[in-house]
Order: structure tokens, then sequence, then C-alpha cells
């Protein structure tokens, strides 16, 4: 709880800036290229797991290798799982300009589509229902493209400056999204990592390497019960 707090106060000087509009790091546009740039070839043999999502995705501030997509691919590997990982996070997106990009996303075939997106909604204060309705439109788009696709909601917290009860509508944001659509849950990304400044890069909000090596885990403890060996 202590480091949820320090993380919290720390993330509330950013209110201003998006989870990762800060110019000059290494890989703000590399996931979004890696994902365009993905062929039918390259995918066809494999499924697809596409993570979708803001700078946390992206691994801003880090190698693409080093970010939780690319380290879930090293699992996904080592035990044997044919998969393909897709990494279309997008530093500061909103859950209303992924609803935009969602349908250029879809282009491809996708298994598993991880949603994690929201976290730039709370910093800006936009009104809960629209991140809720933004996040069921692109909920709703996947099932439609394809029925058959596996969803997995990434949870996320906000600061307290913004007021108890809007934390604390954002925080049921996901679980109450998760269950109304009969999703999984993943029901913190940054469980034991958030607030903790060796695990953070100087900017107290995007994790480390080793941080990514935590929000891997878990993600990974939800996702292991979605993917199947073929």
């Amino acid at each position: 709880m202590r480091n949820l707090m320090r993380y919290c106060a720390i993330l509330s000087i950013f209110l201003m800036f998006s989870c990762g509009e800060n110019a000059g790091k290494k890989s703000e546009e590399a996931p979004a290229e890696e994902a365009e740039t993905k062929t039918e070839a390259e995918v066809a043999e494999k499924d697809v797991i596409l993570f979708f999502g803001n700078s946390l995705t992206a691994g801003m501030g880090l190698e693409p290798s080093e970010a939780f997509p690319a380290l879930i691919q090293n699992r996904l590997d080592s035990l044997g799982y044919d998969y393909e990982v897709v990494n279309a996070g997008l530093s500061g997106e909103t859950t209303a300009s992924g609803k935009n990009r969602i349908n250029w996303v879809l282009n491809q075939d996708v298994d598993v589509f991880v949603l994690e997106l929201g976290a730039n909604d709370g910093l800006r204060g936009i009104p809960i229902e629209e991140t809720k309705r933004n996040l069921q439109d692109i909920i709703t788009t996947v099932k439609e493209e394809n029925p058959d696709t596996k969803i997995v909601l990434a949870g996320m917290q906000i600061p307290p400056n913004m007021g108890e009860e809007y934390t604390s509508e954002f925080r049921n944001i996901f679980p109450e999204l998760a269950e109304k659509n009969d999703v999984k849950l993943i029901p913190f990304l940054l469980e034991g990592v958030a607030g903790d400044p060796e695990l953070n890069q100087q900017d107290g909000i995007h994790p480390t390497a080793d941080g990514y090596k935590i929000v891997t885990e878990n993600v990974w403890s939800v996702l292991e019960e979605v993917v199947e060996k073929k």
C-alpha cells in the first residue's frame, strides 16, 4: 500500500502529460511500426496474440525486447506454445484514440487480444462513463470482427488527487467490463511494480527492465489460462 501511494504521488505530477508523451525514448514508435510490418506470411503458421495498449505496452524508454510483450513471447517459445506476439502499443494512446485505431489493428487475424488502455484517460480526468464506453466499444469491435478471439483486459489504477470517488470508479471500470463481457481480467497490470523506485524509470511511471519482468508475471498468470498448445 505504501508503494502504491508513492506511485500515485509521483504519477499525479504527470497529470498534464499522457503516459508516453516524453520525446526521445527508444521505443516510442517502434511497437506500432512492428505491428505494421508484420506480414500475413510471417504470422500465417502461428496463432496471434495482440497486445493493444499505450506506452506501458510499448515499453517506453527501453528496447522493444525488454517490454512485457517480448518477454511473453520468450515465455511462450520456451514452453513450446506456437504463438506470434504482436506489440501494438502506442505511446500516448487514450481509449478514444484506441477506439479509432482498432479497425486498422484488426486487419490481421487475432486469436488472443490483450487490451491495456485507460491510464491516460484517468490522468486527464476524462469522465468515467466515456472511458468505460470506449473500452466497451473496443471489446465489441473485437468480438464482432471475430467472435472466437479470446480477450484479456488489463486493469489499471490512478492517483487519488482526482478525488476518492473518481479514483474508485476508475478502478472498478475494469472488473465490471470483464464480468459484463465474460473476458479474463488482469486485476492490476503494475502490481508489485508501481511505487517502487528500484523497478521504475526516472519518471516514476514506466517500469525498468526488471520491473517488466514482474509485469510479465502479472500478465502470464492470466494469459496462461487462455493460450493452448497445438
